[in-house]
């Protein structure tokens, strides 16, 4: 079978623009495959499981990018899910980062070839493209441990920026395994999105790298600042001894020591 039709049999009826999707996402899988027969840009061969792997994995949570204006793909590699994104949401401008020269010579030239206006393909490190630009939702996919994510991404997710990443069936342990990289960095990992790709393919999740208040948090290395004192806690009450005659008829004339006497309610 052809690209064409695995993608017409598999992707799900929801997915927007999908007749284009179909069309042109196969042509992008089929210069995919050309250009894998002279350097390496996956490791995925086999028709089906190229459009199960590739583009269903890349659009099936489309609907958490539908309301952006602009999503940047971090280590695009051949182009996912960047590009499928781009053909279902033709509303949302896309910048694809690869730093490898290669990989993207030829996605550019796949973005040519489909004539996606929409896409924008920058040949440099995803570090320095977001130092110097406001990125509204940055996405990878297969591109590091969630740990190493926080380290990459922290400063721009505290800086406004949303995060998204594509994951596979260990979200939830790679999570646990980031929480003292996610401490320091002031960042909260969290599975907003599972899916199960078609043929029992795997399990995958969408996880957010979330910005956490420091303000509200006291620090690992420090006691937790206790609230000032209050006046009376800063001035507490003294016993005053005092010698009064007590009034009470039962008394015997001796003098009671206190502050008040038990057998009467006031001094004389």
């Amino acid at each position: 079978m052809s690209f064409l039709s695995e993608l017409s049999q598999l992707l799900p009826s929801t997915t927007p623009n999908r007749e284009v999707c179909i069309l042109k996402a196969a042509r992008h899988l089929e210069l995919v495959e050309a250009a894998n027969r002279h350097f390496n840009l996956s490791r995925i061969s086999g028709q089906r499981e190229a459009a199960i792997k590739h583009v269903c994995d890349s659009l099936i949570p489309w609907q958490l990018f539908a309301r952006a204006s602009h999503v940047v793909d971090v280590g695009t590699g051949a182009g996912f899910p960047g590009i499928p994104l781009a053909l279902a949401l033709p509303q949302v401008r896309f910048t694809l980062l690869e730093s490898t020269q290669k990989k993207a010579r030829f996605v550019q030239s796949a973005v040519a070839e489909l004539a996606l206006t929409n896409v924008c393909v920058c040949a440099v490190r995803a570090e320095e493209w977001l130092r110097s630009h406001q990125a509204e939702l940055i996405t990878a996919r297969a591109l590091a441990p969630i740990s190493k994510a926080i380290a990459l991404f922290a400063p721009f997710v505290r800086a406004g920026s949303r995060v998204l990443l594509y994951k596979g069936p260990d979200a939830e342990l790679e999570i646990q395994q980031a929480q003292r990289e996610a401490q320091k960095r002031g960042v909260q990992p969290q599975i907003v999105f599972r899916y199960e790709l078609p043929d029992q393919a795997g399990v995958r999740a969408i996880v957010e790298l979330a910005a956490v208040d420091r303000r509200s948090q006291p620090s690992p290395n420090r006691p937790e600042k206790l609230p000032s004192p209050t006046i009376a806690q800063q001035n507490p009450p003294r016993t005053i001894r005092l010698r009064v005659q007590c009034c009470s008829p039962a008394s015997t004339g001796l003098f009671c020591v206190a502050t008040r006497c038990t057998a009467c309610t006031s001094f004389r």
